[in-house]
């Protein structure tokens, strides 16, 4: 999709690429680790640098019809989920120790697969729960019916969950959010844009015809009341940008004053029945909201809870039902929201269903095969030079005072670091997993989870556990724990090339790295310490200074504006792109320390900077669909890949003496009007 870059003016300029120079044996043996086939060399980087470096790809690259967006990042999840498939069948095949990870996973994946098995049940596996719906008969019993339908993943207007206490990080607490949209955003539910109309037409009948398949009575009277219920709850829920504040959603509260909030709503019974019943206090995120349910528990019949909840068992549950629901949950979340043209094969929604379940247990299994010692050792000398590239920059900043810079220091000197898979992985083996039962299968899995979750209450927390799984291709940073995780999934080209020149994998992964180190520093994660308490520990002066850059960065995304009248939203996005825009620039810096003073050598004519900045560009490759784009705009934390490319580098003082960008270049951004922050 062609994007309209507000940004920048055009005048054209020649690029100047360093000359093939011979530097030596050594080097002629040197990878670049840059696939110029990509390239477009009609676009001049000094106008474009995203389709200079990814144009060629963009011409003839398609999205996948069951996919709603295609790019570097789904091209490896498109391998690991292949490589899955692989050690799924061989696991269902073969002799494995009952509960032990391979029979575990094989056996929940041949499950998946027996599609005759589950026509033949058809809702039948239902039936018990659509009971406990039915039984319900008064509004007193909604606590603990929220609480059963909790246990199996199923939200009510609150998602209720065990958790850091982000104040006491080595503590565990009960937590309390908005939750309880079917659709994805409280956007959906009040814009009257003929684009959230139609969403919500699409809903209703998708709710009458989930119902209607399910024999459930009046489905279309249902679908309305259910829209209209939502609609109540979305309408005092925050949006997402506000939800980002960590100060504004940490409110802690003793469980009476929680109870005080919405006296309508028994929580005792609520906590008692979710397992919970031990708590003490608890936080709520959005005190306001919680209070809003009060007058709509008390005003809203219990008939019409029944049909709420009755429809969001069958909508959460549908993957593992008929090809009826399995049918029309695709049409409406993938087509209708994303775009997607085909519903995936059953091979890969049992891939990802059984890696959904029990995802430590099949990293166990792809990590045996696919994952390299040298790729882990390579991975650790790049993210110790990145870490000391913060230090670096830390000490350099002009607007920083000696106090914030040793707080800031001391918070990086404790940043801990988690590479390839989990030293122990989860242990599953009190899951019961049987081949011909994926619907008893996922409710187990369901409520392992949740007793797993519930079970923290009371404890310490254990900041050895992975929040992602050996094969995920992602990276993350975690502010209570204050680490950083980087799963083998991502350990691949082009991210990652154990076989390549330095260059592209700093610009690479390294930017990636320096991304989730710059999520400590970001709006939100400079709040806590080295410990990841929150806890404010800057100057009056350097918060102002640091607040007055982070506006400017804001205001840079607020003006693109990918499609339609939707503009990139700055307050949202802020903290991911703050991430990018820091770790190119420590990427880089870590780089240069990498080469010890010395110049990279010359490969495939391109100079090592220039090579690190084309690492970086072609990791954002990607294509996405209107529909799919659109819910991004509106939902996700994260600027769509393009701009991710484009922005920091029109920030970045180094990439304009490389590419030799001058005054009147698209790329140009004045030196006074670009944002250095960290």
């Amino acid at each position: 999709m062609v994007k309209n870059f507000r940004l920048f003016t055009h005048v054209p300029l020649v690029l100047v690429l360093a000359s093939a120079v011979a530097s030596g044996a050594a080097a002629q043996q040197l990878t670049s680790g840059i696939d110029t086939a990509n390239f477009d060399h009609s676009v001049r980087p000094q106008d474009d640098f995203y389709r200079y470096v990814n144009g060629g790809w963009l011409k003839t690259a398609q999205i996948p019809a069951d996919a709603s967006s295609w790019g570097a990042f789904q091209e490896l999840r498109e391998n690991s989920r292949n490589a899955l498939h692989q050690l799924f069948e061989e696991a269902s095949t073969s002799k494995a120790k009952p509960r032990s990870p391979e029979r575990q996973v094989g056996d929940l994946y041949a499950s998946y697969m027996d599609s005759a098995r589950v026509e033949q049940l058809g809702i039948e596996p239902l039936a018990p729960e659509l009971r406990v719906i039915a039984s319900l008969e008064s509004a007193a019993e909604l606590p603990s019916t929220f609480a059963h339908f909790a246990r199996l993943g199923i939200n009510g207007p609150m998602g209720v969950f065990v958790s850091a206490d982000a104040k006491h990080s080595n503590d565990n607490i009960v937590q309390v959010a908005q939750a309880g949209l079917g659709l994805p955003d409280r956007d959906y539910y009040l814009k009257r844009d003929p684009k959230m109309t139609s969403a919500r037409a699409a809903y209703v009948s998708y709710i009458t015809q989930m119902l209607t398949l399910a024999k459930q009575p009046d489905p279309a009277g249902a679908a309305n009341r259910i829209l209209a219920l939502e609609t109540e709850i979305a309408e005092p829920q925050w949006e997402r940008a506000r939800n980002r504040d960590r100060n504004a959603t940490y409110n802690k509260m003793t469980v009476a004053e929680l109870a005080a909030m919405t006296p309508s709503y028994n929580w005792k019974s609520y906590l008692s029945a979710a397992r919970l019943g031990k708590a003490s206090d608890v936080v709520v995120r959005q005190p306001d909201y919680i209070k809003s349910l009060d007058s709509i528990f008390a005003k809203t019949p219990v008939s019409t809870w029944r049909e709420y909840l009755t429809f969001h068992l069958l909508d959460d549950l549908a993957p593992e039902l008929p090809a009826a629901f399995v049918q029309a949950h695709f049409a409406f979340h993938g087509k209708t929201l994303n775009g997607q043209q085909e519903l995936a094969a059953r091979w890969k929604r049992a891939v990802d269903g059984t890696n959904a379940d029990l995802g430590e247990a099949a990293g166990t299994l792809y990590i045996a095969k696919y994952f390299k010692p040298e790729a882990k050792a390579r991975m650790d000398a790049l993210v110790k030079n990145i870490i000391n590239a913060y230090k670096v920059g830390i000490d350099s900043l002009e607007w920083m005072s000696p106090e914030t810079k040793a707080q800031a220091k001391e918070k990086l000197a404790h940043f801990k670091v988690k590479i390839g898979a989990p030293d122990k992985p989860r242990d599953y083996s009190k899951l019961t997993i049987t081949r011909d039962d994926l619907f008893g299968n996922e409710l187990r899995a369901r409520v392992f989870q949740y007793e797993d979750m519930a079970s923290r209450l009371g404890k310490p927390v254990d900041k050895g556990r992975w929040g992602m799984t050996a094969p995920t291709v992602n990276a993350q940073y975690n502010s209570i724990a204050n680490d950083i995780t980087f799963p083998a999934g991502i350990l691949q080209p082009p991210f990652f090339n154990v076989n390549a020149d330095d260059a592209v994998n700093y610009g690479a992964i390294g930017a990636v790295i320096g991304h989730e180190i710059g999520h400590g520093f970001d709006d939100q994660g400079r709040k806590s310490d080295g410990e990841g308490n929150l806890r404010d520990w800057w100057t009056s002066a350097d918060a102002k200074a640091y607040e007055a850059r982070t506006s400017k960065l804001g205001a840079e995304y607020d003006a693109i504006n990918p499609i339609d009248d939707l503009h990139i939203n700055g307050k949202l996005t802020m903290g991911e792109n703050i991430g990018d825009l820091s770790g190119l620039a420590q990427a880089y810096r870590a780089y240069r320390i990498s080469l010890n003073g010395k110049e990279a050598p010359v490969i495939d004519g391109l100079t090592g900077d220039q090579r690190f900045f084309i690492g970086f560009a072609q990791i954002w490759r990607g294509k996405i669909r209107d529909d799919a784009l659109r819910q991004q705009l509106l939902t996700n934390p994260h600027s769509p890949g393009d701009y991710r490319a484009m922005v920091p580098l029109v920030n970045n003082d180094v990439f304009e003496k490389t590419f030799n960008v001058q005054p009147g270049d698209k790329m140009y951004l004045p030196p006074d009007e670009r944002v250095k922050i960290w």
